[in-house]
């Protein structure tokens, strides 16, 4: 499905190759220069990809000064797609020699760094990998259709009364609303209350449904924490009895099988020898 839609994006280019213009030229130091001192660490470099885009934006939206940046995008990716390897090599070269460099210029950095900028800086980077793990998470559940939570009484009150706040910025108009929502009587909040548990439901029938599809599709690990608890311990009951089961049926097969032992010819031939002798 990506591939045709990258494919239907740059139908209206002549050739991939006829619109490549590789700008490879370059100054290292010149780079790192402006980014190197006590206070700011060196910008990771790009990669041999985004030196392609960079490179080609220009020439795109020259070519096609009506399509949208995420149509442009498409085209530069495709036409990345079907660039040459002789060519790819040359921005993979670029880019090898400033990540090198960037190594070299970050072990400078650090060098100068003490104990506690050190931990302040591993902390900062974890910071940012949760965030975008985080974003990465809410954009793959949107894609998944998860269901949007519920509503409070006052998101509903809010949403209805935004448009006529008083108040020139956003937080000026959510201060001013959540005083007139204080100062409302109970039983004009039972209305937007109602709403809300109204939403809950919705939102509990939604997540049931949602949760059905994605252990269809194996994704089990996106089921709330309680769900996959009760699944789990239905899971284990079904074990446990099936073991329970599984012992009985061999306790029962081991007494027929000596019931039958004892009344075979060999075994009744040797009680009536042992009972003449007595």
């Amino acid at each position: 499905m990506a591939a045709a839609l990258l494919g239907r994006a740059l139908a209206a280019l002549p050739s991939a190759r006829h619109i490549l213009r590789c700008s490879t030229t370059y100054s290292v130091e010149k780079w790192f220069s402006k980014q190197i001192n006590s206070d700011n660490p060196p910008k990771r470099p790009l990669t041999a990809y985004f030196r392609f885009v960079k490179d080609q934006q220009p020439i795109f939206r020259k070519q096609n000064p009506d399509v949208s940046v995420l149509e442009i995008v498409k085209k530069i990716a495709y036409a990345w797609k079907e660039l040459p390897v002789s060519e790819k090599q040359t921005y993979e070269a670029a880019a090898k020699v400033e990540r090198q460099a960037y190594k070299e210029e970050l072990a400078k950095y650090k060098a100068q760094l003490s104990p506690a900028q050190i931990l302040a800086l591993k902390e900062e980077r974890r910071q940012k990998r949760a965030k975008r793990k985080a974003t990465r998470k809410k954009r793959e559940l949107t894609v998944l259709g998860k269901p949007k939570r519920p509503r409070t009484g006052f998101n509903i009150f809010m949403s209805e009364h935004f448009q006529e706040a008083k108040g020139i910025s956003v937080q000026a108009k959510m201060k001013n609303l959540f005083e007139e929502w204080q100062d409302l009587s109970s039983s004009q909040k039972q209305t937007y209350l109602q709403l809300a548990e109204d939403d809950k439901v919705r939102y509990e029938n939604e997540m049931k449904s949602w949760e059905e599809q994605m252990v269809d599709v194996g994704r089990e690990d996106l089921i709330r924490y309680k769900n996959r608890l009760k699944k789990s311990g239905v899971a284990t009951q079904k074990k446990t009895i099936k073991k329970v089961v599984s012992k009985k049926r061999v306790k029962t097969i081991k007494k027929i099988q000596r019931t039958k032992d004892s009344s075979s010819p060999e075994v009744m031939a040797k009680l009536k020898t042992k009972s003449s002798e007595e």
